[in-house]
């Protein structure tokens, strides 16, 4: 079954750290960009970061630059968002999602994304 499941969300107190993963099963994630998005409710879904799958180029949206890090490990078929310094208003779902190749248009759009996981909740509060 081809999907994508995110884990690592949950409750951090402002200036900790979460890591969120996004594992891919069904099929190889190297050659697909990965991005993640995250979504307040009854908002549209905003692009954080993502990383290609041609050449690991990178997008993060300013908002995160300097605190958020996107990786990816193909042995384990997964990508990881590691949030530091984290904030109240980072407070969102957290999803991945894929899209062959590369990022497409900036800043990452989630029409784009065609694969996308459940979801996980990160809540930043003291």
């Amino acid at each position: 079954q081809v999907q994508l499941v995110e884990s690592g969300g949950g409750l951090v107190k402002p200036g900790g750290s979460l890591r969120l993963s996004c594992a891919a099963s069904g099929f190889i994630l190297d050659e697909y960009a990965v991005a993640w998005f995250l979504q307040d409710p009854g908002k549209e879904r905003e692009g954080v970061s993502c990383i290609s799958g041609t050449d690991g180029s990178i997008y993060q949206a300013d908002s995160v630059k300097g605190r958020f890090t996107i990786s990816r490990d193909n042995a384990k078929n997964t990508v990881y968002l590691q949030m530091n310094s984290l904030k109240p208003e980072d407070t969102a779902v957290y999803y991945c999602a894929t899209r062959l190749r590369t990022c497409g248009l900036l800043p990452v759009r989630h029409g784009n994304f065609a694969l996308w996981g459940q979801g996980t909740q990160v809540t930043v509060s003291s």
